[in-house]
C-alpha cells in the first residue's frame, strides 16, 4: 500500500488531529514568544519592517507545513517530529503501520 492510499479509521482521525492540532499550537506559540521578544527591541522603523518580514516568512512556511490531507499526513508528521513540534508517542493509537512510516521517515 502506497502512503497516498492509507485509510484512516475514525479513532485514527481524531488521534491525528489532536497531534496535529498540539503540534501546530506549539510552533505558534513558539513564534509568539519570538515575537514578544523581537518587539521588546524595536528602537527603529527597520526594526519594524524587519519584524513584518520575519512574521510574513513565519506564515508562509507554517502555511505550507501545516496540510491535514490524509494523502501526505505520514510526512507532515514525520517532519513535525524531526523539528520537535511532535513526539512520536502523541500518535500512538494509529495503525502499527503508520506509526512505522512515520518513524521511518523521521530517520531520513
Amino acid at each position: 500500500m502506497q502512503v497516498t492510499e492509507v485509510e484512516w479509521s475514525t479513532t485514527e482521525k481524531k488521534i491525528a488531529q489532536a497531534a496535529f492540532d498540539r503540534a501546530y499550537d506549539r510552533e505558534i506559540e513558539a513564534v509568539i514568544k519570538e515575537v514578544h521578544q523581537r518587539v521588546n527591541v524595536i528602537t527603529k522603523p527597520n526594526h519594524m519592517w524587519q519584524l513584518h518580514d520575519f512574521l510574513s516568512a513565519r506564515r508562509h512556511e507554517i502555511d505550507g507545513k501545516y496540510d491535514y490531507r490524509y494523502s501526505v499526513l505520514i510526512f507532515v508528521f514525520a517532519r513535525l517530529i524531526k523539528e520537535g513540534w511532535l513526539h512520536l508517542d502523541e500518535l500512538q493509537g494509529l495503525e502499527k503501520d503508520k506509526l512505522t512510516k512515520v518513524a521511518a521517515l523521521t530517520r531520513m
